[in-house]
This record gives C-alpha cells, structure tokens and sequence, in this order.
C-alpha cells in the first residue's frame, strides 16, 4: 500500500471538511501553473468537492477573470490586492463558498528588489471572509512552486479548522 506524502494528507483533510459542510473548492493560479488543481484531482473523488480552476498566468486573463486593471497597474500582479481579487474572483465565477488563488515570482528571473524571487501571495476565500498572507520562498523555480502549493493547501486547511 502506497504511504500519503503530506500533501495528500493535506488534501484528504480538506476533502473530508468541504464534503462534511456541502462545501465546494475553486482555484486560481499564477506561479503555480495549476498544480494546485491538480494535486486535488489527484484524490479519487474530488469531483465531490472540487469545482474546478483557472490558471490566470497574464495580467489580462487576471483581468478577464474579474481582477480590476487598476489593482494590477497600482499595485502589480504579485501584491495582497490582487491575490484577494484573484480568489473572490474565482469564488464569484465558480459559484463556491471556497476558492484558494496564488500569485508570485518562481523565478529564476523576474524578480525585483521590492518583489524578489520566491515572493509569494496566497489569498483563500471563504464564505464572506478573504484572508491573503506574504510568503518568501527559498530554492530554484521547482521548490517554490511545491513550496507554494503546500502553503495554499495548509493555509486552507488551517482556516476551515477556524471556521467551526
């Protein structure tokens, strides 16, 4: 039998309390190119509790999505403003109670002084309440997108605990 890496466990977690409160979960991702997703496709019935995801990687399909430009323009596409807009935005157009949204610099390029490689937002979306948290994640482009998906699920995890 097969041993559940941690974020599997994670996920089974997360799948037994969105399926115990009739919940479902919706993604949106940048920096992470959808693995989020597809770590929670990996579970055998999550169709039961996973609505689906978007991988907004453009500014433009951000905006699509229903991020305002101008969170974008004022603030860039790796800050706490767009990060809440991108995981309200995913829980209004999937029609879900939760929506879990990340955005940062993977690296190796792309990173700048105020938002260096491993800069990481995450924003979960849960009912009426939008938390979002900063993260700096060390390593090459692999390890902060696996650190970052770890982070988005535990992050989930820990705040659905909260809400009983």
């Amino acid at each position: 039998m097969k041993r559940m890496t941690h974020d599997e466990q994670i996920i089974v977690r997360i799948a037994q309390h969105l399926l115990s409160v009739g919940g479902r979960l919706a993604t949106v991702e940048s920096c992470t190119g959808g693995l989020i997703a597809a770590g929670v496709t990996d579970q055998a019935g999550s169709s039961d509790w996973f609505e689906g995801g978007w991988v907004t990687y453009s500014n433009e399909l951000k905006q699509a999505l229903g991020v305002p430009a101008q969170a974008i323009e004022q603030d860039g596409a790796v800050s706490e403003r767009v990060v809440r807009a991108m995981a309200e935005a995913g829980q209004r157009q999937a029609g879900v109670d939760y929506a879990v949204a990340v955005t940062g610099v993977a690296g190796p390029g792309g990173g700048s002084v105020e938002k260096p490689v491993g800069m990481v937002w995450i924003g979960w979306a849960l009912a009426q309440q939008t938390h979002a948290e900063c993260f700096q994640f060390d390593g090459d482009r692999a390890a902060v997108r696996e650190q970052t998906v770890r982070a988005a699920l535990s992050g989930l995890l820990e705040r659905l605990a909260n809400e009983n």
